[in-house]
């Protein structure tokens, strides 16, 4: 094996929430690193609980870089977990961390929940 292949590891999301409110996607593939990080934890949690109660819309863009900055993973639509990786914004599909399409819809600010 390369070592230079990082093995990934799948999330399952009734691992992490008993119950979840949101059965899809029912597994993320996470870096052994992402799937203990306590803030992107938080973030999916809060996802696939439905419950967005730490969570308001930011006013600016500024608050959604300023919960990239500290480490936080806004979410997107009530659908999307966002990282900031590289300079690009990110979206967590099943199978791994996507470039975000930039649609009009990335601009309204009642799309995004921070924290």
């Amino acid at each position: 094996m390369n070592m230079h292949t990082r093995k990934k590891e799948k999330l399952y999301i009734t691992d992490l929430v008993p119950d979840p409110a949101v059965t899809y996607p029912a597994y993320y593939l996470l870096s052994p690193s992402m799937a203990r990080n306590e803030m992107l934890l938080g973030s999916l949690e809060a996802l696939h609980r439905f419950d967005f109660g730490y969570y308001t819309t930011p006013r600016t863009p500024a608050d959604i870089f300023a919960m990239f900055a500290g480490g936080g993973f806004p979410i997107y639509l009530e659908k999307y977990v966002v990282g900031y990786f590289g300079g690009r914004m990110m979206v967590l599909e099943s199978h791994g961390w996507k470039s975000m399409s930039v649609t009009e819809a990335v601009f309204e600010m009642g799309n995004w929940r921070v924290c």
